[in-house]
């Protein structure tokens, strides 16, 4: 805390200075400079946008280093939606003594419950979302963003013990928002239901702040992280309304708004309509610069009491900014953006000792206010963030929030469909929504073509495949294998995209991965199976089934094939899925903790555990591809340049045997450079067995290495885990509802 104050600090001294020996300055940068050094000399106290360092390891918080994922295997009993959300329009005209509602509406407390939920997306790992609700769990129950949102799971909780186990959390949380916009106006898209709620918080860990998530992804300025961290600030959704660092520059602040939501996969049209439309209600509260109190993981008795008055109401503090939106608070429409249009704006210093911005008003001007409860209190005057006020300093931002004042309905359009998006990203397709009212297929869906009508005979293509085996000396074992991993293991358990099903293998970017070279020779060896079989035949089916073919011929265990894929057009959705494991980790001796994290995280993320892994990774060493390959399934002493290109013979039987536990087991291994291409590879003492880093790894953690031995033992153990390893990846993107598989 104490590093970051003076770095900003020394910063915003510098500027002033700066700012003195200038002769030209607009009035606007002379007033913003002129307050950033009242706030040098006289600090907030506190700083609910500052990154919080570590967490303590208080009760209740999960254990970061464990890689766990939701489990439910028997579907939840089904819940009608439409009554539910009647039941949350009851709850937000009753106004609490507990948390009274501002003008007796919880409406707008609801749709930022759900932004906040829904809004920690990103596309770099598929985590964060609503899915799991993992809101209730630290570290997200303790972000600033989110304080005092305990308050709207409180008011939700009898909904929730009406319905029970038939309605998750993570539902009820989106329920909340949607049924909020609905009441007030708003237009109403859609529900895609089936969240599984989550344990803990486990899932979360990676967000931040931990030292998991430091190790993983760090950020070494608050304000200015990274992908693949989804905001600017660890522990915001997106990025300080305050302005970029803190500072009140609404230029810099929208390059910042379009690069942290670009991280949620939303492009410009949909940024200014989700502003907008969750700006259209309610307001702000820091009512004083004490703050909100200890965070639920400081004080979980009593988390953010509000230390100023009753600490509730008129006195709340929940984001350091005092003012409303708009004129009615409480009605969806597009005051807000004919506001920021309309008015000039000036920056300032709230009550709460935040820079946010008011109207500059002409002579005999009333400043426009909004009601407050029953008129007990002064009305509220209107105001702005300076990431609202970004949205007019920015030409295709300006542009949107023009076209968006003067058209209703076309916003109304843009809105709905953006909501709709933001609620439902990290669901994955359509075909896991649980509600049969669900809208059709959206595009950020990648819905897939129908299966074809007619499907083949399987028997007879895997006769065919078994010909094109028998005629090979060995080599197609390892194509077929290889090309179908490489399909499979795009599948990402965050937000269940990616697998086999659409075979995007064929496209661009898949095709284009550097891990991805040379399958195209597999795809060709294939294509006179499937211009025999023709449209009853997919590509994604017959990927799958070479690879079960060629894992059987090895002398794998009988493979149960599940058929009707079906073939995308196109390689959208790829974009974010390229594999993290593929056996280039760096300097495993060096950064040990690192590496090993990162594969354990990635296995993780395809829903594999670590022995379905361990398995599957050593098939791949004992068949895999014998030349121009990259990947876990490549014979490791194919990377060596002479035998890649057959200057050498070399054995190319392929026996699916435990060969990799044993290998591994018995020499003793030195860090070897490929001398023509440079890769990073281990070499056993004394002879030509080569491993990849990440196959290292396994005799350096004692998880890993048991399963090793365990391997090692028994193989006939270790073809069985294969087998039922290799089918469950082949067939984990089989969705039938949230929890069902059309496999099962």
């Amino acid at each position: 805390m104490v590093i970051v104050t003076m770095f900003s600090s020394a910063v915003m001294v510098t500027m002033f200075s700066s700012a003195v020996m200038v002769t030209k300055f607009s009035s606007a940068m002379r007033t913003i400079l002129c307050l950033v050094f009242v706030r040098i000399l006289y600090p907030v106290s506190a700083l609910p946008y500052t990154s919080p360092q570590a967490p303590n390891y208080l009760p209740g918080y999960p254990d970061e280093w464990a890689f766990t994922t939701r489990q439910q295997t028997e579907p939840a009993p089904k819940v009608d939606y439409k009554e539910v959300m009647k039941d949350i329009v009851e709850v937000m005209t009753n106004s609490r003594d507990f948390w009274p509602a501002d003008n007796g509406n919880y409406g707008p407390l609801f749709i930022r419950l759900t932004w906040h939920n829904t809004g920690s997306y990103r596309t770099s790992d598929g985590r964060g979302g609503a899915d799991g609700a993992r809101q209730r769990f630290e570290p997200e129950r303790s972000w600033a963003d989110n304080t005092n949102l305990d308050k709207a799971r409180a008011l939700l909780w009898p909904i929730k013990q009406k319905y029970g186990q038939g309605l998750s959390w993570g539902d009820l949380f989106v329920l909340a928002g949607n049924a909020a916009f609905e009441s007030m106006g708003g237009p109403y898209f859609g529900f895609c239901g089936g969240r599984i709620d989550a344990d803990d918080g486990s899932e979360s860990v990676q967000l931040g702040p931990s030292p998991k998530q430091e190790l993983l992804m760090p950020c070494k300025v608050s304000g200015k992280c990274q992908e693949p961290l989804g905001a600017n600030d660890i522990g915001l959704i997106y990025v300080n309304p305050e302005g970029h660092m803190g500072i009140p520059d609404p230029v810099a602040t929208a390059r910042h708004v379009r690069e942290v939501f670009a991280r949620m996969d939303m492009n410009d049209s949909e940024t200014v309509a989700l502003m907008g439309g969750g700006h259209s209600f309610g307001g702000t509260h820091g009512a004083c610069p004490a703050g909100a109190g200890p965070s639920p993981r400081e004080d979980p008795v009593n988390p953010w009491p509000g230390l100023c008055g009753s600490g509730k109401g008129y006195d709340a503090f929940t984001s350091g900014f005092e003012f409303a939106f708009t004129t009615h608070p409480t009605t969806f429409d597009v005051e807000y953006f004919n506001n920021l249009i309309n008015f000039d704006w000036q920056v300032h210093v709230g009550p709460g000792g935040r820079f946010q911005w008011k109207p500059i008003l002409s002579e005999g001007m009333d400043s426009p206010t909004a009601p407050t409860n029953d008129g007990r209190y002064p009305r509220r005057y209107v105001g702005a963030l300076t990431s609202d006020i970004a949205l007019t300093k920015d030409e295709a931002y300006k542009k949107l929030v023009e076209l968006y004042a003067s058209d209703q309905k076309l916003f109304n359009h843009a809105w709905s469909h953006a909501w709709y998006k933001l609620t439902t990203r990290d669901m994955g397709p359509r075909t896991r929504c649980s509600n049969d009212d669900a809208p059709p297929p959206q595009w950020f869906q990648y819905p897939l073509p129908d299966p074809p009508a007619q499907l083949a005979n399987f028997e007879e293509v895997k006769q065919k495949l078994v010909e094109v085996l028998d005629d090979d000396t060995g080599e197609a074992i390892g194509m077929f294998t290889r090309l179908a991993w490489q399909c499979s293991s795009t599948f990402r358990s965050t937000d269940y995209l990616g697998g086999c099903n659409g075979a995007r293998i064929r496209f661009s970017p898949q095709k284009d991965w550097a891990v991805n070279i040379n399958v195209v020779s597999a795809i060709d060896t294939l294509e006179p199976i499937k211009d025999e079989f023709g449209e009853n035949l997919s590509w994604a089916d017959l990927i799958i089934l070479a690879g079960n073919t060629a894992l059987e011929k090895a002398g794998g265990k009988s493979l149960k094939f599940c058929g009707g894929r079906t073939d995308a057009t196109d390689g959208k959705g790829s974009e974010h899925l390229h594999p993290k494991i593929t056996g280039k980790f760096t300097e495993p001796l060096v950064q040990l903790k690192d590496s090993m994290v990162q594969l354990k995280d990635s296995i993780g993320i395809l829903s594999l555990t670590q022995r379905e892994f361990a398995a599957l990774n050593g098939a791949g060493y004992a068949i895999g591809d014998l030349r121009d390959c990259d990947g876990l399934f490549c014979r490791r002493n194919s990377f060596q340049t002479a035998v890649a290109n057959y200057e050498r013979p070399y054995s190319t039987t392929s026996n699916l045997t435990n060969i990799f536990f044993l290998t591994l087991l018995s020499e003793r291994w030195d860090k070897y450079t490929i001398p023509d291409t440079g890769k990073q590879m281990y070499k056993a003492r004394g002879k030509d067995h080569l491993m990849l880093p990440t196959d290292f790894l396994f005799l350096l953690d004692p998880e890993l290495l048991a399963i090793v031995q365990d391997f090692a033992a028994d193989n006939d153990l270790f073809l069985s885990v294969v087998a039922s390893a290799w089918t469950k990846l082949s067939n984990v993107d089989r969705f039938k509802g949230p929890t069902g598989n059309v496999c099962d």
